[in-house]
């Protein structure tokens, strides 16, 4: 990689000194059982700017354990299992009531993919059997019970897309790339103006890194570049695509190792956060399982051990490199979730030998680790509280405003299965707590004020926005700004994770321990796509005690 620039080194510093010294005596967080179980399993899981989480499983393993109210129930010819269900497969849980209730959806929603839309619904794209071409839509509630349901668009997409990944673009449209035997990319809404105006557009990257017959291409990676290209990563080689001229402008050297990190592998990636005005981006590949190992588990009962190790590349450099790191444990299907400090990545749930698929992995790591991406190399990882119960195949973990982590998930069966097994199907849902929240940070830990009856704060690009907090002790180490779109959590991949760092000035005293900081909104939608964020102000390292609803446009 290149050296670094000097203003980087500086951003470097300042952010070591918001971090502090005392987080390595912290207790490693905490856990909180929220519920026995939700009905579903959290295979799927998006928070939405209602502070509402949609869950969804798929919908053609049998009945789930929540039924559908007023006595109605799903008819579906094309059904597998069962015609007429009257079980939900979906439900929306509400963050702050600790609630849930069911949601009807129809067509299946097997290994799916989803992108908030600019104006706060859940566009959720594909899926399996009468699914795989279906678009579904939720809005979010806007009354006190909460009476939104899903609606389906038929055929809403160009071809069949399960296990594909979709990534919001700074045209508020969603690029939907890849899925099972599908060597292509499409966008929604559908537009003619893309690539020639198909419908969709011919990748072959996604035929060069096919791995017959395990197909370590699905659920590819993609993150948004801060140049407006698309960066894309599957099996073990990454490019970057110029998605509106259908052309690619970076190929990647091959991740080192040469094991695939994709599905079925099941590793994990997130763009590391982006600071004010910068010219250079990251991307962190995790975990994974070695090359032959979902043939093994699935025809031999051989369980091979998952990978240790982290691929970080700067995306922007013009002759970028991969700097490996090992982790403290091997880890497949691990979620990874960027923490509204800007400071850390949870790294959390999945096994340490085996690989996705039905019964194919063994050893839960219940221990998350965070990575501490502005340290040196050699110290960034620490490992974190246990978890009291192992999430598998099938779990997830989202990021909310409080700075919890909610986690739920985990049924590695072709049905849901509690009993007889060694991994049983898991309808619970939980919070991690990490260590910021802990009582010893307290006094760090800022009180966002919201000034009028506007609980959402409504942004343009590049424009200034003032915040007021209040705190018992300001931190001599400085406060920044963060903003952080809500992910679409599926298969350890989180789409459209993304955390930007403000540009900020110093917090001025109003009166007593209140202060007021001014920051700048991001310059472009190159840099944050149109749509719902929370903001988070951070005292030396610790997140304020809930962030703010922010929409930018």
């Amino acid at each position: 990689m290149k050296t670094p620039s000097l203003d980087l080194l500086i951003f470097i510093i300042i952010i070591l000194s918001l971090a502090g010294g005392s987080h390595a005596a912290a207790s490693g967080g905490a856990w909180q059982l929220l519920q026995r179980s939700t009905g579903v399993s959290a295979m799927h899981m998006q928070l939405l700017h209602n502070d509402r989480v949609i869950i969804f499983d798929r919908t053609d393993f049998g009945p789930s354990n929540i039924s559908l109210p007023g006595g109605k129930c799903r008819h579906d010819d094309r059904d597998t299992v069962l015609k007429v269900d009257c079980t939900a497969h979906s439900v929306e849980y509400d963050v702050v009531g600790n609630t849930f209730r069911p949601l009807m959806i129809l067509t299946d929603t097997w290994c799916s993919s989803g992108t908030v839309h600019p104006d706060g619904y859940l566009v959720q794209t594909g899926g399996f059997n009468d699914g795989d071409t279906a678009v579904r839509t939720i809005q979010p509630c806007t009354d006190v019970g909460g009476s939104c349901d899903w609606s389906e668009i038929p055929n809403g997409l160009a071809v069949r897309r399960w296990y594909a990944s979709n990534q919001i673009l700074p045209d508020g449209r969603a690029i939907i790339v890849g899925g099972r035997r599908q060597f292509n990319y499409e966008f929604y809404p559908k537009s003619n103006g893309a690539a020639g105006g198909a419908n969709y557009i011919p990748l072959r990257f996604l035929v060069e890194t096919r791995d017959n017959p395990e197909e370590n291409n699905l659920y590819p990676f993609t993150h948004l570049n801060i140049d407006g290209n698309l960066f894309i990563f599957a099996n073990n080689r990454a490019i970057l695509l110029n998605y509106k001229t259908n052309t690619v402008v970076r190929t990647y050297p091959p991740m080192p190792g040469g094991d695939p990190r994709n599905y079925p592998s099941t590793g994990s990636s997130v763009l590391l956060p982006i600071r004010p005005h910068s010219k250079e981006a990251e991307v962190l590949v995790c975990g994974g399982a070695p090359k032959g190992s979902f043939d093994k588990a699935s025809k031999y009962g051989t369980f091979v051990a998952a990978l240790d190790t982290c691929g970080r590349i700067r995306i922007t450099d013009e002759s970028p490199s991969w700097a490996m790191e090992t982790m403290p444990t091997s880890r497949t299907m691990g979620d990874m979730v960027l923490l509204p400090s800007g400071l850390e990545v949870l790294i959390v749930n999945g096994v340490a030998s085996g690989t996705a698929g039905w019964e194919l992995g063994r050893n839960p790591v219940v221990t998350p680790v965070v990575y501490r991406h502005f340290n040196p190399a050699g110290r960034r990882f620490a490992v974190q509280a246990a978890a009291s119960r192992p999430r598998l195949y099938h779990s997830s973990a989202v990021l909310v405003r409080d700075g919890r982590v909610l986690v739920g998930g985990s049924n590695p069966h072709v049905y849901y299965n509690f009993s007889g097994v060694e991994y049983p199907t898991d309808l619970s849902l939980e919070a991690y707590s990490p260590e910021y929240l802990g009582e010893e940070y307290s006094e760090l830990r800022a009180r966002l004020i919201i000034l009028g009856d506007e609980v959402i704060m409504y942004l343009k690009y590049a424009s200034s926005v003032r915040l007021r907090f209040s705190v018992r002790e300001l931190s001599k180490s400085g406060v920044s700004v963060t903003m952080v779109a809500p992910a679409f959590a599926t298969h350890s991949f989180s789409m459209n994770q993304r955390l930007l760092f403000l540009e900020s000035g110093r917090p001025a005293p109003v009166d007593g321990n209140y202060y007021e900081i001014v920051a700048v909104a991001p310059e472009s939608g190159l840099l944050a796509p149109p749509g719902y964020y929370m903001m988070f102000l951070v005292n030396g390292g610790v997140p304020c005690e809930e962030g703010i609803w922010v929409h930018i446009q």
